[in-house]
């Protein structure tokens, strides 16, 4: 995904810059006033992304959290996690045992906010456009194993996939599979612009100046069905430019409640020093962040150079130095609290060593120092990304292995040179899809990844993967998770550096804040209140 590339410690968030006329209410009980959420994502159509919010393109975290509020989906993961329920669905089930058809019954009488019935076939068409565009950096992969969508009546839905996947549930509960109405989606192309339009809990209204969304306000939507309990009338996102405005307005009670992203910085000082009329909430958190690597780049194309990095590495002082108590160090793609996570990293080189990594690189026939520049995003996951790179920096460097330079560019230019290849080397976050295992491994290791790289392990991809989506009790999937685990930690196409932790700073009177994101950075602004709802 370009998704959930993407978010940071100190907290999760969602969109992007500057809403103004909306102030602080503490409310929506009421229709008129908003309850305002800051957050310093930013979202803008470009040549190279001119439908950002396009179910079928859209594939980060900022944008999914647009689409949850307005794009329904047949199930949902319930209020403090566990398996999907039914949500535009009234009942969804697998029908074999081998987990490889799954049918989903809607609910009577469901609407867009139009007013149009959704039927079976809105289903069908909304999925298999997703499929049917296959946009280069879009969740189509999430959708792959579909083989086909069957209608009966106008209800009814059947997914025959081609081969057995007990995460498929968890898969249908993203916007990937959002239903939209085929008269404002067409069939084999995006829809341009940022309006969004479904059945889910809320209508949308962007307001959009150069290009840019500066403020997007969701409003109840009377006709919705579906299983989520509505707290408020209006929830309005103010976009700011960085996390100091963002922090500013919420001191100036302009805004009620700021997600994504809160400053490491700003995290620690309201955990030391709290601010009167002002609570810190921390949230289950399982975003991870990575450095990943263009294996067919000469620079790091062979194994040694990427396994050195991972010896010299020292995860205990980026976290200490850059984000004290909002992550800890991640020694796996899969993060501590997913069931199956393995510290293979650690197992496999232990403390940081210059003298092993010197060693690795002299038994290949490197030479050294191995010139490199690591590439990051000067803007999207916050200011501390700069202080991580310029850490990784020295610490390489401090070898005398490595020549290494940083440079960072902003959102907007650095993820389509990403997926071109541009970079060598390059700074990524990832936030969950969903929380399963899989959603760590295929993500960066299958077909169509959402890094766009070039290394593939078939031993990954048609053994390892497949296999371990075959259990539906995923506990019984760990030996096959902690051989890719090993894998990853043994090839290096991506290195993981730190898990995050999430926090929410919000008004004392503002209520829900502890379910208004959940562990995989989802926003459910549905949740919010004031008590009066």
């Amino acid at each position: 995904m370009n998704r959930k590339t993407l978010v940071l410690p100190a907290v999760v968030g969602l969109l992007a810059p500057a809403l103004a006329a909306c102030g602080a209410s503490g409310g929506g009980g009421d229709g008129k006033d908003a309850i305002v959420v800051g957050t310093t994502d930013q979202f803008v159509a470009s040549k190279d992304n001119p439908a950002p919010f396009d179910p079928a393109i859209g594939y980060e975290a900022g944008v999914w959290n647009v689409l949850r509020q307005t794009v329904q989906t047949l199930v949902h993961v319930p209020r403090g996690g566990g398996e999907p329920v039914p949500e535009a669905a009234e009942s969804c089930t697998f029908t074999d045992t081998q987990n490889e058809s799954y049918r989903c019954k809607l609910r009577s009488g469901l609407k867009f906010a139009d007013g149009k019935a959704v039927t079976a076939d809105d289903v069908k068409y909304s999925i298999d456009r997703v499929i049917r565009i296959n946009a280069a950096n879009g969740p189509a992969a999430l959708l792959a194993n579909i083989d086909t969508v069957e209608t009966r009546g106008e209800r009814e839905v059947i997914f025959h996939l081609r081969t057995p996947d007990a995460t498929f549930p968890y898969k249908l509960a993203t916007p990937a599979a959002g239903i939209v109405p085929r008269s404002k989606y067409a069939a084999k192309s995006a829809r341009a612009g940022f309006q969004v339009d479904g059945s889910g809990p809320y209508v949308m209204k962007p307001e959009v100046e150069h290009n840019r969304v500066v403020k997007v306000i969701f409003t109840r939507n009377p006709r919705y069905k579906g299983d989520l309990k509505m707290r408020n009338d209006k929830v309005a996102l103010e976009l700011f430019p960085d996390a100091q405005a963002m922090g500013k307005a919420l001191d100036d009670k302009k805004i009620d409640m700021m997600t994504r992203t809160m400053s490491p910085k700003q995290s620690q000082q309201l955990l030391e020093n709290p601010t009167d009329g002002i609570k810190l909430t921390e949230l289950p958190g399982l975003a991870i962040s990575c450095l990943g690597f263009d294996t067919d780049d000469p620079a790091v194309k062979n194994r040694a150079v990427r396994q050195a990095m991972a010896q010299v590495i020292d995860r205990g002082e980026i976290v200490s130095k850059v984000y004290g108590t909002t992550a800890e160090p991640l020694y796996s793609l899969i993060p501590s609290g997913i069931t199956t996570h393995t510290n293979s990293f650690y197992n496999k080189y232990g403390e940081p060593s210059t003298t092993k990594a010197a060693a690795i690189l002299r038994d290949a026939g490197i030479d050294t120092p191995v010139k490199l520049t690591l590439h990051y995003t000067a803007d999207y996951y916050g200011a501390a990304t700069a202080t991580e790179f310029e850490t990784l920096k020295r610490q390489f460097n401090d070898t005398g292995l490595f020549d290494v330079t940083v440079k960072g560019t902003a959102w907007e230019k650095y993820r389509p040179a990403q997926v071109r290849g541009d970079y060598a080397v390059y700074g990524m976050s990832w936030s969950p899809d969903f929380p399963d295992p899989d959603n760590y491994m295929a993500p960066f290791l299958d077909k169509n990844n959402f890094l766009n790289t070039p290394y593939k392990s078939e031993l990954a991809q048609k053994t390892l993967i497949p296999q371990s989506r075959r259990e539906t009790d995923r506990s019984a999937s760990t030996k096959t998770f902690q051989q890719l685990q090993d894998l990853v930690a043994n090839d290096v196409p991506v290195l993981p550096i730190w898990q995050g932790k999430q926090y929410a700073a919000s008004r004392e009177d503002l209520t829900g804040v502890e379910w208004a994101v959940n562990s995989s950075a989802d926003l459910q602004l549905w949740e919010l209140g004031d008590g009066t709802v």
